[in-house]
């Protein structure tokens, strides 16, 4: 059986920054993804934040270009869902569901996915109107109305960015109060722009193509409340802040992990010799497009140290 120098979890931005970095240093490395690159940037329509990115590339469009440059470098690709891992020794073995595959390091790139709202046709419109990242997509919704879903700090937090760019923000919590810090709610209660549904949940989103109306159901009534976009604007913006779930379950009882993201030193690194971790799936502050990239390229880094240790 071939034995990598090193096996990567992974091809969101992360994992194939760490890709490009392992080929162009000539290790033998082997690059699993269980389904199409990109994670959740190939359901980003637009990107303005990321170095190099002009006239508002699509994240499929800077995902395609990230993957033809591993492919220059003779990276190996696998399609396949890892199910078990055995990393405690030399050569770590991961189980797939189609196969087996062996390395000298590992480096963990599968990403943290945005908790599911739960709302009909959610997945018709990620990227056209429904949000996960403010950060990612508030500039895209300058003097619209947005929605944002959750009430604890980074919904608060959120809402209060948002704020500097759309006209109106609605904070829709499905508790009788607000979770977040004390300090934070006192901020956003003072934001004359942000404004609050309790006990409610979103039931509907509808559009053609983008959202263009929001549907609402009090949990204590069963009542509905349908919101549509302004005619001049065309457009609803919902943002959602109930969680990520990070991609790290066969890990479980093998690395070090806070709430499910993978602990980490600054080089990568985590408890066990040879194994890595990047991009959204560890502990962090910040998780972007460009940060994830600079995980996997200092992972790579790390790996390339390691084996020639």
């Amino acid at each position: 059986m071939q034995v990598y120098d090193v096996i990567i979890i992974g091809a969101g931005p992360a994992g194939l920054s760490a890709a490009i970095y392992a080929g162009r240093a000539r290790l033998k490395t082997l690059l699993i993804e269980k389904g199409k690159d990109g994670g959740q940037i190939a359901l980003t329509s637009e990107i303005e934040n990321y170095p190099g990115s002009i006239e508002h590339e699509s994240g499929p469009s800077l995902i395609k270009r990230m993957s033809q440059q591993v492919e220059s470098f003779g990276v190996v690709r696998a399609a396949d869902t890892v199910v078990a891992a055995d990393l405690s020794k030399e050569i770590k073995v991961l189980k797939g569901k189609k196969d087996e595959y062996q390395g000298r390091s590992v480096i963990i790139a599968a990403g943290a996915f945005p908790r599911p709202i739960g709302c009909e046709n959610e997945k018709d419109y990620i990227g056209k109107g429904l949000s996960y990242c403010a950060t990612c997509d508030a500039a895209f919704f300058e003097d619209m109305e947005v929605f944002v879903i959750g009430g604890g700090n980074s919904a608060v937090e959120e809402a209060m960015f948002l704020s500097t760019f759309a006209r109106k923000v609605t904070i829709i919590q499905n508790l009788s109060e607000l979770t977040a810090d004390a300090i934070a709610i006192e901020q956003a209660k003072a934001n004359k722009k942000i404004h609050y549904i309790y006990h409610s949940i979103v039931e509907k989103l509808e559009g053609d193509g983008i959202v263009e109306a929001i549907t609402i159901r009090n949990t204590e009534t069963n009542e509905t409340t349908r919101f549509e976009a302004d005619e001049e604007d065309g457009l609803i913006g919902v943002f959602s802040f109930i969680g990520y779930l990070p991609q790290s379950k066969v890990f479980e009882g093998i690395l070090d992990m806070e709430n499910g993201y993978i602990k980490t030193d600054e080089k990568m690194a985590t408890n066990l010799p040879g194994v890595y971790a990047a991009g959204d799936i560890r502990v962090k502050n910040v998780r972007q497009v460009v940060t994830a990239s600079s995980d996997g390229a200092t992972a790579a880094v790390a790996v390339e140290k390691f084996l020639n240790h």
